[in-house]
Parts: C-alpha cells; sequence; structure tokens
C-alpha cells in the first residue's frame, strides 16, 4: 500500500505540472527569440547594402563634382549634362540614407525585442532550474523512503505463504493498490459495505488461518478483535 502511495506521489508532484507549463513557455519564447534574432540579422545585411549603395552615389557625385571643378568639361551640352547628373545623384543620395535610416530604426527594433526576449528567455530558464532541483530533491526523497519500505515489506513477507503473496499482489494490481482490507465492526474497509449476516456468520464460523476475503470488492478481510464478530 505504501509502495503504490510513494509512486502515486512521484508521478504526480506539483514540480511535474509546474515543469511542463515552464518548458512549454520556454519553448515559445525560445523561438520568438530565435525570430527577434533572425530579423536583427537580416536589417544588419539590408543596413549594410543601403550604406554601401549611398557610398557608391556618393563616389560618383565626389568624382562628377571633380570634373566640373576641374575646368576639363568645356561643352555647354556636357556641363548642363553633368550637373543634371549631379543634381540626380545628389536626390538619390537623399533617398538612399532615408532607406539607410529606415532600415536602422527597424534593426533597433529588432536589437530591442532580442535584449527583451532574452532576459524572459533566461528568467524561465531559471524557473525551469529551479523546479528541476526541486523535483529531482522530492524524487530522492521518495526513492529512499521506497527503498526503506520495499527492504520492511521483505522482511514482513518473509513468512507469508507464497501462495497468499502471489494472491494478494493480484488483487492489490487490480484494486488500486489495496489487496487486504481489515474487517472493522463487520464493515470491510476496502469497499466500506457492511457484511450482511450470512457472511457475517461465514467469517464466524471459518478457521483462524483461513484466507476469507469480501464479496463485495474481492479484498482478503483481515480479522481483528475490533471486527464486531
Amino acid at each position: 500500500m505504501r509502495l503504490t502511495q510513494l509512486a502515486h506521489r512521484r508521478n504526480n508532484l506539483p514540480e511535474l505540472a509546474e515543469l511542463q507549463t515552464l518548458e512549454a513557455d520556454l519553448i515559445q519564447q525560445r523561438d520568438l527569440l530565435v525570430a527577434a534574432q533572425t530579423e536583427e540579422s537580416d536589417t544588419s545585411r539590408e543596413q549594410t547594402k543601403a550604406e554601401q549603395d549611398v557610398d557608391q552615389v556618393r563616389q560618383r557625385a565626389a568624382r562628377d563634382q571633380k570634373r566640373l571643378d576641374s575646368g576639363a568639361v568645356t561643352s555647354p551640352k556636357d556641363l548642363e549634362n553633368l550637373q543634371h547628373e549631379l543634381t540626380s545623384l545628389a536626390k538619390r543620395q537623399g533617398d538612399l540614407e532615408d532607406v539607410v535610416l529606415e532600415v536602422m530604426e527597424r534593426r533597433e527594433s529588432a536589437q530591442e525585442r532580442v535584449t527583451e526576449l532574452t532576459g524572459r528567455v533566461d528568467a524561465i530558464q531559471a524557473k525551469v532550474d529551479d523546479a528541476t532541483a526541486r523535483r529531482d530533491a522530492a524524487h530522492a526523497e521518495i526513492d529512499a523512503e521506497r527503498g526503506t519500505v520495499a527492504k520492511e515489506r521483505e522482511l514482513t513477507v518473509a513468512d507469508i505463504p507464497a501462495d497468499l503473496l502471489k494472491l494478494y499482489d493480484k488483487i492489490r494490481a487490480k484494486e488500486g493498490g489495496v489487496g487486504a482490507a481489515r474487517l472493522y465492526q463487520r464493515r470491510c474497509e476496502g469497499c466500506r459495505l457492511e457484511l450482511n449476516i450470512t457472511e457475517v456468520n461465514d467469517v464466524r464460523a471459518a478457521a483462524a488461518d483461513a484466507v476469507l476475503r469480501c464479496e463485495n470488492c474481492t479484498r482478503i478481510l483481515v480479522r481483528t478483535p475490533d471486527s464486531g464478530l
């Protein structure tokens, strides 16, 4: 009976349900963190590309301005084309710089999200570690008690006939861990039902070493001075 109780307790520790909830939350937050880290990485590459585009336009505009300032271009039409290109490049550079700013804002937002989610994951992981330690401690305590109870049971059943012990174990497995019940004041403490007069008379007439069973729950009846016979 005690071994069954300990097994039930081991399998139903509050830490087990707590860990199940925490681990589900941890998985969810880690998935969100990975998504945020991916976004941060993507925007980082996007920012680098946008800055390279700005730099290329800036370099081209610098070359054109140098040509214009050198006086090497004398044709009015070429000068007009050069000035027009410089104007277009200036507009292009402005547009690209706006892109850089927009990407930088998205990257900063992603970085903040990564920081926030990293904190959440770390906090949940700390709770998981704590619950795991408490679960392991409880398991160790229960297992130690199970070992003690098992040894005590070995000593207790040493003198019990093998066929009776086999019957007891069979009933115990079928009846939720209780194979025998005390008969108290004509009531079986296994099923809590009172024996009828015929059953009481049968118990009275039975030999002291006879194995009696409850007609209702089939458990082995243990007679005591308080059985009410």
